[in-house]
């Protein structure tokens, strides 16, 4: 099923279930209010979710209507953890290489993750604001999962049962704030605003057999301008799988219903299938000319994140944001 949120009934949304071709929407009304409540009890509440989700596809479902995607929020409008992931070896060798760094050892065996902005998150529609161009503003295709409640020292075999639903996320980054900031040796704040999410989350059946060992197996596809920019495959050169990362943010803590845990920027070894994010093409400029020759995104650019099914159908729907100026 595909369950998304209007910007209705408060901090949190209204839940509302989408129909598969993201035309049509009905609310979840006396099933689940938020998406945050369905998650929280999710074995009882997601079969009924989805006998509304056969309904709205059969034309049946009373009180649907067509689907706006700017009314949407986040499908998680905040949520009690985002842990984000670099499981995408490719984007990490190149990263370290451009600036004179071996890929720690380490990296192998155990995934990169930090903590991420989680008390709001963008609606696939919302503008990215930032005060300033001069902070390197970067977009960052990614995908996520989102978890019911996993126990601490989950092992990935288990984790994988905890993955109730996928989705995309553009985690926006402020890339000339970051170096400053990691010198400290305390990790990104200011440098990591908020992120948008994608129209819809799905649940895994969704996606067939793309879906195969806790990996999407389709391209991300990005466009900037309007114009082609990346469309690498997201199953593809993937150290880490959803479970394995799942289980690395589970290690020493339980996640809460809710937790969002994401893969990281998408690259692949293959440089013809374009980037994710702009760090990546100007890294991969850097090694190849001896320095990057693409700016960073300015006011008014645009972007657009989506991935298409094999039949070439959207799948969550595509995240379609405008960088604008935030008057101090």
């Amino acid at each position: 099923m595909k369950l998304g949120s209007l910007k209705e009934g408060g901090r949190d949304g209204t839940l509302v279930v989408v129909s598969r071709d993201l035309t049509r929407g009905v609310r979840a009304t006396g099933i689940a209010d938020i998406l945050q409540r369905a998650l929280e009890d999710w074995s009882n509440i997601a079969p009924r979710l989805n006998t509304l989700y056969e309904s709205l596809n059969a034309g049946s479902a009373q009180g649907a209507f067509d689907l706006d995607v700017a009314a949407l929020a986040a499908p998680l409008p905040r949520a009690y953890e985002f842990v984000d992931g670099s499981a995408y070896l490719p984007h990490v060798e190149r990263v370290r290489r451009a600036r004179g760094a071996e890929v720690p050892e380490s990296f192998y065996t155990d995934p990169l993750m930090y903590q991420a902005v989680s008390a709001g998150f963008m609606g696939p529609r919302d503008p990215v604001r930032v005060t300033s161009e001069e902070f390197g503003i970067d977009l960052e295709a990614e995908l996520v999962v989102i978890t019911d409640d996993v126990p601490m020292a989950v092992s990935p075999e288990a984790a994988a049962g905890h993955i109730q639903l996928v989705g995309l996320v553009n985690d926006v980054s402020l890339r000339n704030l970051i170096p400053g900031e990691l010198a400290k040796g305390f990790g990104f704040l200011q440098a990591k605003p908020r992120s948008a999410l994608s129209p819809v989350f799905v649940t895994p059946d969704e996606l067939g057999d793309a879906w195969c060992d806790t990996k999407l197996h389709l391209p991300m596809l990005t466009h900037v301008n309007g114009k082609w920019f990346g469309a690498p495959e997201a199953g593809v050169d993937m150290q880490f799988n959803f479970a394995q990362l799942v289980a690395h943010a589970a290690r020493t803590r339980p996640l809460s219903a809710g937790t969002i845990v994401g893969s990281g920027t998408i690259a692949n070894e293959d440089t013809s299938l374009g980037a994710s994010c702009f760090a990546e093409l100007r890294t991969v400029e850097a090694l190849r000319d001896g320095k990057p020759s693409t700016p960073f995104m300015s006011f008014g650019d645009t972007v657009r994140i989506e991935m298409l099914d094999r039949d070439g159908a959207s799948i969550f729907g595509a995240i379609e944001q405008r960088i604008e100026r935030q008057d101090g």
